[in-house]
């Protein structure tokens, strides 16, 4: 009967080699997806860089106010100043280039520091509108009203009797509405010591004659009439 002998295995015997190791294998569509996402936010990035350069190469210089001027004022050129602004088709504003065509003409409304200044803010015409008067009128205490009044204000040049009850054409009955001339405050001097003060009216050629006579008679009180807005 044969005998079969069993070797001890070997300890020089070289071990069976292994395929090396590849890690866990990536699904192709998302290295795709990572890649497409990649282009698109530089596509992004690239679109929005450009949008900003466009408009900030797309933007004018226009008249700002350099500080508060009232209504009835004459624009003087320490009242403006230069900004560049986005050009905007619907803003209507005063383009830079006009500054010199704009100083001198009187604004029609109060002017706040810091606002962009845009046409319909100010008066046609000149300074005084296309023909207009300014006469000087001093005002006693207690005919105009106190501290209310200010540039810009429209007013109602009121003609008062003269001393003794009459008119220089004759006696005013007393149920005869009083003469009244329409004005528009220009300016506002500083009451003296008896209060009286010297308001420059801007009125129309047919009226100024007028006025300037009842204003050198001291026969004028003025009424302010209401401002638009109540304000």
């Amino acid at each position: 009967m044969d005998t079969q002998t069993s070797f001890p295995p070997r300890l020089d015997a070289r071990p069976r080699d292994l395929p090396p190791s590849t890690g866990t294998k990536k699904a192709p569509g998302r290295r795709w997806s990572t890649t497409v996402l990649l282009v698109l936010v530089t596509l992004i990035g690239a679109l929005g860089g450009a949008v900003v350069v466009a408009r900030a190469g797309d933007r004018v210089d226009v008249l700002a106010i350099a500080r508060d001027v009232p209504a009835g004022h004459r624009l003087a050129a320490q009242d403006l100043t230069t900004v560049s602004f986005a050009k905007d088709p619907g803003l209507s504003s005063v383009p830079a280039a006009q500054r010199t065509t704009v100083i001198g003409k009187r604004a029609a409304v109060d002017l706040r520091h810091g606002g962009l200044l845009s046409p319909a803010q100010l008066a046609p015409g000149g300074a005084l509108g296309d023909a207009a008067q300014v006469v000087g009128v001093e005002v006693k205490r207690g005919n105009a009203p106190r501290d209310e009044l200010r540039a810009g204000d429209k007013v109602a040049a009121v003609v008062l009797p003269a001393p003794g009850g009459t008119e220089d054409t004759g006696t005013r009955d007393k149920d005869t509405a009083p003469v009244t001339i329409p004005a528009t405050v220009k300016t506002i001097g500083t009451p003296d010591s008896t209060g009286a003060l010297v308001v420059n009216l801007i009125v129309s050629p047919a009226d100024g004659a007028l006025l300037a006579t009842k204003a050198a008679a001291k026969q004028i009180a003025l009424v302010r009439e209401p401002r638009e807005g109540g304000s």
